[in-house]
């Protein structure tokens, strides 16, 4: 009896063109095709089990030095799915003219299934040149085993064998890599690879080396799935599920499910701060495999203190099925999750106050980007929000409680401008330079009546300082009559106060209005023509800032006695320059050149008399 002879056929597709397009645009890694493999086995085992439910379902990754092949238990293909599937790569599953399931192959309700069998299959050609195809249908007992081979120069072959061949129906997908891809082979990276995309597969995954080892790749249930003896068994076990996947332990874990779209899974809470810019780095899985390990459009932007692990049945990936497809129902998914976990937050104070003081401590900014928008959130969270204030770092609620009037300083500098004195004054100030704060302290008025909250105009703050003796200032003032001719090239007026901390010389009082009117000023004098007369026009009645010098410190009160021009001049450019650094914002060229002038002045006279003698 003559062997079966094989027929070649040509891809009807440009082959060699459309993987240059998979490897170079549409995937970003050739590990990819690992994935690909997978889903088709997966998707044969769903199409085999819409025939008979009872069906095994299990898949078989054999790795060695020179090749790879994987095996499944699933429906398998007829010639006819061949050419359907393989001659027309990434032609995709069909039904009947009323809609019924085309039982003969692969065919089947898309819901039901990953990828497309085509287009997975071309994915193998990103690592190998020759990929060959034993499959066997479960549709028919006497189904033929037919071989089908594909090159990567377009050409491939079909040959229908004896059914020893391949004695149960099912699949195996054989491939040998090419030199420059054989690192994707390699029995280690075969598993890592396995493992990452299949670790939530339905079905069981089992990776088999050259010498007989077997390697179970998933464990079915998933881990937030799986039954458990008591429900501290059950944190440990999702504990150690974080700590393998993110390498961290997490501060608490958060049941996601959203049934409607077949969602399930966990949120695991950072035990560390993180800036609300880093990519979130969220696991999502489809129909248990692998679509992103960096998913960060699954949840809202201000819930970046979790990282999510989830299996989902209703989203779609896109084209190249390592990501998520934007539309309407990932929105509705992220809103939903969202929401729940914002009810873990606020049933925290109900449930483990302990729980939500340390979660609070670490990720207190999270929590007031959320309670920006939601009042009920704030309101039952705010006795626990903290604040920098001049009583220190205290909640909002005590800190309404001390001061009936809270001031809130727009930025960081100008917080630190004015605290050491405010507080000594007995002035409730709120650092409102940190991202909401200062969102979050004007709302206070709707959650607790009769709070009064405004903006700190630094005229407040020096109204709220002494005024000196009459006689002192009368006799300071040539001092001050220089102090004002120095500062006044900065646009800054001078004023003599007393004030606590006595060891404070000087307090320089400025705000963002007064600096943008002086960065103004100085581009309308470096500029020339028309813009110089734009900027112009923009001049503004702002009050400029202002250097207020402490008469019960006893450094001021000895440079107000100096009658020295020059020493006086240095004097006041010190002051000036040392309540400027106190300020910590960044200094201008003059600034700079203002504070070396008056160090060299000062050291120049502090030498004065005191040069070494001649020697006799």
């Amino acid at each position: 009896m003559s062997s079966p002879q094989p027929t070649a056929h040509t891809f009807q597709v440009d082959l060699r063109g459309l993987v240059d397009l998979l490897s170079h645009h549409l995937y970003s890694s050739p590990k990819v095709y690992l994935r690909e493999l997978l889903q088709n086995a997966v998707d044969a085992i769903s199409a085999r089990r819409l025939l008979d439910p009872a069906a095994p379902g299990a898949i078989t990754v054999h790795a060695t030095d020179r090749s790879l092949s994987v095996t499944d238990t699933g429906v398998g293909l007829t010639e006819a799915d061949v050419h359907t599937f393989l001659a027309t790569i990434g032609r995709s599953s069909k039904r009947d003219a009323e809609g019924r399931l085309d039982t003969a192959g692969l065919a089947g309700a898309r819901s039901d299934f990953i990828g497309q069998f085509g287009i997975g299959l071309l994915a193998c050609f990103v690592v190998a040149d020759e990929i060959a195809v034993l499959t066997r249908s479960a549709a028919a007992p006497d189904a033929p085993v037919i071989e089908w081979r594909g090159s990567s120069d377009g050409r491939y072959t079909i040959t229908t064998l004896p059914g020893s061949a391949k004695p149960e129906p099912g699949t195996t997908v054989t491939l040998v890599p090419r030199a420059d891809a054989e690192q994707w082979t390699r029995v280690d990276r075969v598993i890592e690879l396995a493992r990452g995309y299949g670790s939530l597969l339905r079905h069981e995954v089992t990776v088999v080396d050259d010498r007989g080892e077997r390697t179970r790749i998933n464990e079915t249930p998933a881990p937030w799935a799986k039954p458990y003896p008591s429900p501290p068994a059950r944190r440990q076990a999702l504990a150690e599920h974080c700590r393998a996947t993110f390498d961290f332990v997490p501060l608490d874990t958060i049941d996601l499910e959203l049934p409607l779209v077949g969602l399930s899974g966990v949120a695991y809470v950072l035990p560390e701060a993180v800036p609300p810019s880093r990519k979130a780095g969220h696991r999502v899985h489809l129909k248990g495999m692998l679509v992103s390990d960096q998913a960060d459009e699954l949840l809202p932007d201000w819930a970046f203190f979790v990282r999510c692990v989830v299996d989902a049945e209703g989203l779609r990936p896109t084209a190249s099925r390592e990501g998520l497809y934007a539309d309407e129902t990932l929105a509705a998914v992220r809103e939903a999750l969202g929401t729940r976990i914002r009810d873990w937050l606020t049933g925290l104070s109900a449930s483990d106050p302990a729980l939500l003081h340390r979660f609070i401590s670490v990720h207190h900014l999270a929590v007031k980007a959320l309670a920006r928008y939601d009042d009920e959130l704030l309101r039952m969270l705010l006795p626990w929000l903290p604040f920098e204030t001049t009583d220190g770092n205290v909640t909002l609620d005590e800190f309404a409680r001390t001061h009936r009037t809270i001031l809130v300083a727009q930025t960081v500098e100008e917080f630190r401008q004015v605290a050491p004195i405010a507080g000594a004054a007995g002035l409730g100030v709120v650092n409102g330079g940190y991202t909401y704060d200062r969102d979050l302290v004007h709302r206070l008025p709707e959650l607790r009546p009769g709070a009064v909250v405004t903006d700190l105009d630094p005229t407040t703050v020096t109204a709220h300082l002494d005024s000196v003796d009459p006689a002192a200032e009368l006799a300071a003032a040539g001092f001050l009559a220089v102090a004002r001719e120095v500062v006044g090239r900065f646009d800054c007026d001078v004023a003599l106060r007393t004030f606590h901390p006595a060891a404070a010389p000087a307090l320089l009082l400025d705000n963002r209005e007064a600096r943008h009117e002086r960065t103004r000023a100085e581009l309308a004098d470096q500029s020339d023509g028309l813009w110089a007369d734009i900027l112009g026009s923009l001049r503004a009645g702002t009050p400029r800032a202002q250097l207020v010098l402490n008469h019960l410190n006893p450094l001021v009160r000895r440079a107000a006695s100096i009658t020295h021009r020059e020493l006086t001049v240095a004097a006041v450019e010190a002051l000036y320059g040392q309540a400027l650094l106190l300020t910590r914002r960044p200094l201008r060229a003059s600034e700079s050149a203002l504070l070396n002038r008056s160090f060299i002045a000062l050291l120049d006279h502090a030498m004065l008399g005191h040069e070494t003698g001649t020697e006799s």
